[in-house]
């Protein structure tokens, strides 16, 4: 079969396409900008890139006519615009009209479960794509998933994070809400399943594991995994706002995802039925086993994805790699250059593993600070670590960094700043050979916004003088 992958970058994509491959299916993916798609991944020979907006319906035009089904993996959880919900509808809208003059026969769309009342606003938003979609003369399916667990997922990496840190927490009365959480794993096999499968055309599906669980059980079953004693204790004075802050402080989600999890997290998220078993049979995985799982690829450092990969301001705007060229005009910069003797591909190493559990080589507690401060005034912070320890790609995200080029050939790394800031701010790492000689390059650009921007960079100079120079000198120096 042809099909179209939109979300070909994000979580799920990223796990279903080599799963649509295996299978021998021809898929095109669909993505805003190529130089997104990460093509160390080893696939990128065996697919078809589509450069498209979905929130620009003439850029759509270039879609194949013969596609035989299309996923639809696309949305906004950590978008910061207030209008989301006019976006998603406007994406949706698009996708339909684009897929109306192709040969599709079949849209997948992966949402929420939204059995309860007084929905979120976010779970809304779902809900009407899900109108939106069934509109269209194309078959759909739609499958509705609670928590997802795996490794990366932001659920998963909320539970880890406050379990993890926290031996005794008070917490909002949310926490007695229960969800019915299902394996990373099992999302997939349905996706995959569902796919040419007459059975699931024009139909909507539940999907979730065998546990129904509350938000205090999943949070008591992960510490149980992990062996480690943990109290909690739930008061009602704890508003969603309040636990937003909370999460964004504690866990690795910036404010934006904290407050819609939270939002979402006061609806009852538990399946009707289980007729999908009818036309996908299988044994789902429990929340237990769905754990040991995730921790499995955690320690393996394999994590395929992570919900880091989306931007900071959602998949509809996506527009970092725009920032692949440093400016030269309007800019100050500081940099350090640095003659070494070892190994290129040691220092390199070192480079490659910057942030997240390595840190920043220098002065750590100087960057958790930045860090913490950020996270005060809504950004991300640093809790965002990294997807891999050793592994990086463009699009990651570095704690409160977004990788823009990471080419190990010309042996440079460039950082795009996703802190809150008074301009904008890059970081490159390059290592050059000249005259047999080996220098580390390390320059740190500012670009700043208006009268208080060039302040901030003046406050901040006497720390960039010792920060950036003994980062670059332990760069070299650091021993793994």
């Amino acid at each position: 079969m042809k099909i179209l992958l939109t979300g070909a970058n994000g979580y799920i994509g990223t796990r279903l396409l080599p799963l649509l491959l295996a299978a021998k299916h021809e898929v095109y993916c669909l993505v805003r900008d190529k130089r997104r798609f990460k093509e160390d991944t080893g696939l990128d020979t065996q697919i078809k890139i589509v450069t498209a907006d979905l929130l620009d319906e003439a850029s759509l035009e270039n879609l194949p006519k013969d596609i035989d089904a299309a996923y639809y993996l696309v949305h906004s959880m950590g978008n910061a615009h207030t209008d989301f919900r006019a976006l998603e509808e406007l994406s949706a809208n698009n996708f339909v009209n684009a897929l109306s003059k192709t040969n599709c026969k079949q849209i997948i769309y992966l949402t929420g479960i939204v059995n309860d009342e007084g929905l979120s606003e976010h779970l809304k938003s779902r809900l009407g794509v899900e109108g939106i979609l069934k509109q269209s003369k194309i078959g759909h399916t739609f499958l509705r998933a609670a928590i997802i667990i795996g490794s990366g997922s932001a659920s998963f990496e909320i539970i880890r994070d406050l379990t993890e840190k926290l031996p005794i927490m008070v917490a909002p009365k949310w926490l007695r809400t229960r969800c019915q959480p299902i394996a990373i794993r099992d999302v997939l096999s349905y996706l995959k399943g569902v796919l040419g499968n007459y059975k699931a055309l024009n139909q909507t599906f539940d999907i979730g594991g065998p546990d129904i669980l509350t938000y205090k059980e999943m949070l008591l079953g992960y510490a149980k995994a992990r062996k480690l004693k943990r109290y909690i204790l739930t008061i009602p004075v704890l508003t969603p706002r309040l636990s937003s802050y909370w999460l964004n402080i504690v866990t690795s989600v910036n404010y934006n995802i904290a407050s819609s999890l939270v939002e979402s997290m006061r609806n009852e998220v538990v399946c009707q039925d289980d007729k999908i078993k009818q036309v996908v049979p299988m044994k789902c995985f429990s929340y237990q086993e769905a754990l040991k799982l995730a921790f499995v690829k955690i320690e393996q450092n394999s994590i395929v994805s992570s919900w880091r990969d989306a931007l900071n301001k959602g998949y509809l705007n996506t527009s970092f790699m725009d920032q692949v060229k440093v400016p030269q005009n309007g800019t100050l910069s500081y940099k350090v250059k640095r003659e070494f003797k070892k190994d290129s591909a040691i220092v390199l190493d070192n480079i490659w593993s910057i942030g997240g559990k390595r840190g920043w080589y220098y002065l750590d507690w100087l960057w958790n600070l930045r860090g913490l401060i950020d996270q005060l005034v809504g950004g991300v912070g640093t809790r965002r670590g990294r997807r891999s320890g050793n592994q990086i790609a463009a699009g990651d995200a570095l704690d409160f960094w977004r990788v823009i080029l990471a080419d190990r050939k010309s042996k440079r790394l460039l950082l795009y700043a996703e802190m809150k800031l008074p301009g904008e701010a890059w970081l490159e790492f390059k290592l050059v050979e000249r005259h047999d000689k080996k220098f580390l390059s390390q320059i740190a650009t500012f670009r700043p916004s208006g009268l208080w921007g060039r302040v901030y960079w003046w406050l901040m100079w006497p720390f960039h003088l010792f920060i950036f120079n003994g980062m670059a000198k332990n760069l070299i120096k650091y021993k793994a």
